[in-house]
C-alpha cells in the first residue's frame, strides 16, 4: 500500500512522537508498504516560540498538496495538529480524501502551562475539529479514549505502543550510584510533564531524571540532589531502567 504520514514531528527531534512515527515508518517499510514521509525537513521553517528545537513549516500548502500529488497515496494518515498537518487535512478535505490521524499531545494544557491565561476549553475545541474530520484518531491508551470521549471526541480506536523486548530486557542492578530504593522518571523534561510534582515528594534513596529539554538546565539548579543523566539511548537507556526500583 502506498502510504503518505504527514507530521510536524520528526527527526532531529528527541520525543516520544517521533520515537513512535519513525517506528511505524520502519515497520511499514518493513511489511511492504510504500511510505511517504512528508515532514518539517521538506520545507522552509521557522522556531516554534519558546521551543526552539521544534522547527514548524511556513506556508506549506502548495508543496504539501505538489507531494502528495505526486505521490498519489492510498492512504493519508495525519499525526500532528501543527502547519503540516492542517495543509494536510485541507488538502483531503478539498480532494474529498478519508484520512486518519493520531492524537499524542495535550496541545491545550501544553499551551496552557506556557501562557496561563489562554483557556484550555477553547484548545479542545479547536482539537475536536481538527480531530473531527478523520475516519478514526488513533490514541494510545484507554484512559486517553475515554478522557477524550468526555470531551466529545468521536471515531477513537486504540493504538498500543510496543516494546523491542531484544533491547529491553533485565539487566543487573550494579550500575547507577545511590541509596536504594531508587525512583526514576524518564522522559522529556519539560514543563507540561509535571516533573516538579515528582522532584518534590519526600521519598527515600535516590531520585534520578533520565531525559533532556528545555527544563533541565532550571530543575537542575533548583533541585542540586536528584540525579539528572541528560538523554540515553540504547543499551545505555536500557541499563538506567534496569536499575530503577520505581
Amino acid at each position: 500500500m502506498r502510504i503518505a504520514l504527514i507530521t510536524d514531528a520528526w527527526k532531529p527531534q528527541i520525543n516520544g512522537v517521533v520515537r513512535t512515527l519513525s517506528t511505524l515508518d520502519n515497520r511499514l517499510r518493513a511489511l511492504g508498504h510504500l511510505v511517504k514521509v512528508i515532514q518539517p525537513g521538506l520545507f522552509n521553517t521557522v522556531p516554534m516560540p519558546g521551543y526552539a528545537e521544534i522547527r514548524l513549516a511556513v506556508w506549506p500548502d502548495g508543496k504539501v498538496r505538489r507531494l502528495l500529488d505526486a505521490f498519489e497515496p492510498e492512504h493519508i494518515h495525519i499525526a500532528t495538529e501543527g502547519p503540516l498537518g492542517l495543509a494536510a487535512r485541507r488538502y483531503c478535505t478539498a480532494h474529498n480524501l478519508q484520512f486518519t490521524t493520531s492524537f499524542h499531545t495535550r496541545f491545550p494544557e501544553y499551551v496552557n502551562t506556557r501562557v496561563p491565561i489562554l483557556p484550555i476549553g477553547p484548545g479542545y475545541a479547536l482539537m475536536r475539529w481538527f480531530h473531527g474530520a478523520a475516519t478514526r484518531t488513533l490514541v494510545s491508551n484507554q484512559d486517553l479514549i475515554e478522557e477524550l470521549r468526555n470531551r466529545g471526541f468521536s471515531n477513537l480506536v486504540l493504538w498500543r505502543r510496543g516494546v523491542d523486548t531484544d533491547l529491553f530486557r533485565p539487566m543487573a542492578k550494579d550500575f547507577l550510584d545511590g541509596p536504594r530504593p531508587i525512583f526514576m522518571y524518564m522522559g522529556r523534561v519539560a514543563p507540561e510533564k509535571n516533573i516538579e510534582d515528582f522532584l518534590r515528594l519526600d521519598l527515600p534513596g535516590t531520585k534520578y531524571v533520565v531525559g533532556d529539554g528545555p527544563a533541565r538546565q532550571e530543575l537542575e539548579a533548583r533541585y542540586p540532589e536528584i540525579r539528572f543523566t541528560g538523554m540515553q539511548t540504547g543499551e545505555a537507556l536500557v541499563r538506567h531502567l534496569s536499575n530503577a526500583d520505581c
